[in-house]
């Protein structure tokens, strides 16, 4: 995060109420290195925190109101606590009110808040925005009022505002990712039983480099069809007779084939896939080789694209390009119908990497993508 990030984010808060902050919160958006869609099949992920962060400026009010004003979405909102609560809001608002309500729900007093939101993170491209708007909230409001020290317990209060008050039936890698990663490493999340390890993931150490390609196309259907892939999982883990597809290994989901049917064939195909690639990887982090784990991103990508049906044309064609350019690996990176897409890139090979995927985004008439390095950085915390 940028200092001018936080700073712009007090300026405005002192505008907005005539007095400082009583502090300043950020909270990092994330990239997903592999295991996609498998947190709520209870499998494993492998994401980081990236480089780029929500800040939350904040002070305590006594009169009973919350008020949230955004810089990036450059919009107010303020209501009684009291209506605070699933069903009362929509949009940003519910992302950012959600995790007050969550806090207040689990027997914090809050007398009143007010927060001001600023960002250097794009937001709906799949980099985990809106779990970063409710940890950086979240934590502002445990700072002032109190609540959970543990910050697994506060990932969990995260993800319920957004199940709750957004209605996305989210797993909960994003928030574990917002809240607990560390500078330097990729978190080893095992979805079931909450588990987590820090592993080593620093690129530019072994001579590489993690491009994001923002395609800066809108997902306007990805709410609707993630709760639609979950629900497919759901049923496909009821016919093979297991509580989640964590259970299951492709031999398994092989010899199911026919009772599964399509879609829940190919979905319970990626995940069982997906899961094995995750431990793939973090095996290869562990013993130092990051330039080892082309091949299953790469790998993922094409089964999210064939057997989850998450990828688009926009996607695709930033992942081929790179490829092409000298990308040691890509895929599409969060729940996807959009959005962003990554690249393991050797560092001298940034640049043509990068110009190649925005010529064939140009050539083929899409939105010009923004192409970034980001670097594994630190969790929520307090910055000021």
């Amino acid at each position: 995060m940028s200092a001018e990030v936080g700073g712009t984010a007090a300026t405005a808060f002192a505008q907005l109420t005539g007095h400082p902050p009583e502090g300043v919160w950020c909270a990092p958006g994330r990239v997903n290195i592999v295991g996609e869609h498998t947190d709520y099949n209870e499998g494993w992920a492998l994401p980081f925190a990236v480089d780029r962060r929500v800040t939350a400026a904040a002070g305590r009010r006594g009169d009973g109101w919350l008020r949230i004003a955004s810089l990036q979405r450059g919009g107010t909102f303020a209501r009684p606590l009291a209506d605070v609560r699933p069903g009362a809001l929509r949009g940003w608002a519910a992302y950012s009110a959600g995790p007050v309500w969550a806090l207040l729900d689990a027997g914090v007093r809050i007398t009143g808040l007010d927060v001001v939101l600023g960002s250097d993170l794009p937001t709906e491209s799949g980099l985990a925005s809106s779990a970063a708007v409710e940890c950086a909230v979240l934590l502002a409001t445990r700072d002032l009022f109190g609540g959970p020290d543990d910050p697994a317990a506060l990932a969990a209060l995260a993800q319920r505002a957004e199940t709750q008050m957004a209605g996305v039936p989210c797993g909960i890698m994003d928030q574990m990712a917002s809240m607990t990663c560390v500078t330097g490493h990729a978190l080893l999340l095992d979805a079931r039983s909450g588990a987590v390890e820090q592993v080593p993931f620093a690129p530019q150490r072994a001579g590489l480099a993690l491009l994001v390609m923002d395609t800066r196309t809108e997902r306007p259907l990805a709410h609707g069809e993630y709760a639609a892939r979950r629900q497919s999982c759901a049923e496909a883990a009821r016919a093979l007779g297991v509580p989640a597809l964590r259970e299951v290994g492709a031999a398994e989901v092989e010899a199911a084939r026919d009772r599964l049917g399509d879609p829940g064939y190919r979905r319970a195909r990626h995940v069982s896939s997906e899961n094995r690639r995750v431990l793939e990887v973090a095996g290869h982090l562990r013993s130092g080789h990051p330039e080892r784990v082309g091949a299953a991103l790469t790998a993922s990508h094409v089964s999210l694209r064939d057997d989850y049906d998450v990828s688009t044309p926009a996607l695709d064609t930033a992942v081929d390009a790179a490829l092409a350019a000298g990308a040691l690996g890509a895929r599409m990176t969060g729940a996807g119908f959009g959005g962003c897409a990554i690249a393991l890139v050797p560092a001298a090979a940034v640049e043509a990497v990068g110009d190649a995927v925005r010529r064939a985004g140009a050539a083929k008439g899409l939105p010009a993508p923004d192409v970034f390095p980001v670097r594994p950085s630190d969790g929520a915390r307090r910055v000021a």
